[in-house]
């Protein structure tokens, strides 16, 4: 049980710091900022490993930013309705009900956070040239090609810690 959890906590803190990894454009080795991309900037979606003109750069900064600005008051809306919930006891009159607000605020973020991200990758790719539209594509034939093996490796390497008992 607790290899499950160390390595549990060891993939995940691996994935958060895979997410906001800073990767510099080609040919840029001084270390300078200048020019990257972190995961709030390229989104994750790939993008930051083209090779991007600073012109490209700049728009899908500026798509990223008008994207957070507009959310904002939405976004620390939920997060005072989460914390409003977090701060009753399930005794409390209204418990329910808050929960099933707190539900359907959580539903309609959601809903309204993938269908954004669309929007932006959409707006971004269309920023693209038919040659970074085409290493998009193999990039994400490579990342679907690594999901494959890992749930194969997966699959053919149950933890061993399943079928022995927690270490004392």
């Amino acid at each position: 049980m607790r290899k499950n959890i160390t390595l549990g906590l060891i993939l995940s803190s691996a994935m958060a710091l895979t997410t906001l990894a800073v990767a510099a454009p080609a040919g840029q080795a001084d270390g300078t900022h200048q020019g990257r991309f972190s995961h709030r900037h390229g989104h994750g979606m790939g993008f930051e490993k083209l090779d991007l003109t600073d012109a490209q750069r700049a728009s899908i900064k500026q798509i990223v930013r008008s994207r957070f600005a507009q959310n904002k008051t939405q976004w620390q809306a939920l997060r005072q309705q989460r914390s409003a919930f977090q701060s009753m006891t399930p005794d409390q009159v209204g418990y329910q009900a808050a929960a099933a607000s707190l539900a359907q605020a959580e539903a309609d973020a959601t809903r309204v956070r993938v269908q954004q991200r669309a929007t932006v990758r959409a707006q971004i790719y269309a920023l693209l040239t038919p040659a970074q539209k085409a290493q998009w594509a193999s990039i994400k034939q490579e990342k679907q090609a690594r999901r494959q093996q890992w749930q194969q490796f997966k699959a053919e390497h149950p933890a061993a810690s399943s079928t022995t008992p927690p270490a004392q």
